[in-house]
């Protein structure tokens, strides 16, 4: 198949905003990365956002939007709508020239353990709005058959990793709201699974204390010392213990045990528990890598990348470092996929959702 252009959205857990990346790809090897744009969340946006994820808890019904919910997706598929329209104009592109979207949605529920999966933002709205098929609803199909549905984008980075020639054994950590771990050792499946919190828990902890979005460069953990103790109590948690395939939900350490801590030791502690549970994921690969790429939020934040470092021994750099983009890998990834659902090459497998077969999935929305 020759290479389609492809764009990506992508709205992680962080809610830190949309971030647009376009891709020519023909869903297995990457011919072109093109240029990236991010749409940032205003706070009332954001509040709109965490208010969801309170009315999302309840949810049986994956198609149903109660409470704040149905305003909440409505933001959803405006803001991704803004952000593709300033893209497009930004870098002269005109929709015709687009071959499909790839459209992850705003994830406000994950419990495969109850086949339930919820991204709010309907691919049909951007498709009718663009003219461009959309791919969307990435996680269904694999939850539905027993998969754990995350994480999504372990065949990206084996592409990625192919394109830079890089040699195995190497893993690729993707820290956003919740941390994964994407192992790769030549022509083998990827093998990948959740590693813990991430970015979710230090971002809560520094607004709901401060009002601040985010722990800005890691400046407040590097001031701060590690509760220790603190650090082995959550790792005792019995998620740290159990063998792959597995994933979080972005509550399930929502509440860390750090309120008796001033904000730099929270901080530094909440930091360092993220470090650790990269570590303790170690354990279940099938190897040693010897070399790791850090990608998404986290590799921005230095006082982590250098907890990373003293925990993983070995190479460890980040994504820009290797002139990939840390912050639209995961866009990237979903134009990607959306190749690849079109195609219907798999996008999961045993190794990283532990679904019984590679399978593809997600939805496409044609435009009406």
């Amino acid at each position: 198949m020759q290479a389609m252009t492809a764009i990506g959205l992508m709205s992680g857990t962080s809610f830190d905003g949309v971030d647009v990346a376009l891709i020519e790809t023909d869903g297995e090897t990457i011919a072109r990365i093109g240029p990236s744009g991010y749409r940032p969340y205003s706070e009332a946006e954001r509040a709109t956002l965490r208010a969801a994820l309170l009315d999302a808890v309840s949810l049986t019904d994956r198609t149903a939007r109660p409470g704040v919910l149905a305003k909440a997706e409505a933001l959803v598929i405006r803001a991704h709508a803004e952000a593709v329209d300033v893209f497009l104009k930004a870098h002269g592109l005109a929709a015709s020239e687009i071959g499909i979207i790839g459209f992850h949605g705003q994830t406000v529920l994950h419990r495969p353990r109850e086949r339930l999966t919820v991204q709010i933002g309907g691919g049909q709205a951007l498709a009718n709005r663009f003219g461009i098929p959309v791919v969307y609803d990435f996680r269904a199909a694999d939850v539905a058959a027993g998969g754990e549905g995350a994480p999504l984008l372990p065949v990206y980075h084996r592409a990625l990793a192919m394109r830079s020639s890089l040699k195995g054994p190497v893993a690729i950590v993707n820290l956003g709201g919740v941390g994964n771990i994407t192992f790769l050792d030549g022509d083998a499946d990827p093998v990948a699974f959740d590693t813990g919190p991430a970015n979710a828990p230090i971002d809560d902890l520094v607004f709901k204390r401060t009002g601040a979005r985010c722990d800005t460069d890691g400046r407040l953990a590097a001031a701060g010392t590690v509760d220790e103790s603190a650090v082995a109590a959550v790792l005792e948690h019995p998620f740290f213990a159990k063998r792959p395939p597995k994933s979080l939900d972005r509550a399930e350490f929502a509440s860390l045990p750090l309120d008796d801590l001033s904000l730099k030791d929270a901080a530094a502690t909440a930091t360092a528990i993220v470090a650790a549970s990269v570590a303790r994921a170690l354990d279940f690969l099938p190897k040693r890598p010897g070399a790791f790429v850090i990608v998404g939020g986290g590799a921005s934040n230095p006082t982590l990348m250098k907890m990373l470092r003293a925990h993983l021994g070995g190479e460890v750099r980040t994504a820009n470092e290797l002139g990939w983009s840390a912050d639209a890998l995961e866009a990237q990834g979903f134009a990607y996929m959306a190749v690849r659902s079109l195609r219907g090459l798999p996008i999961t497998f045993p190794t990283t959702t532990g679904v019984k077969a590679p399978m593809t999935g997600g939805v496409l929305a044609e435009p009406r």
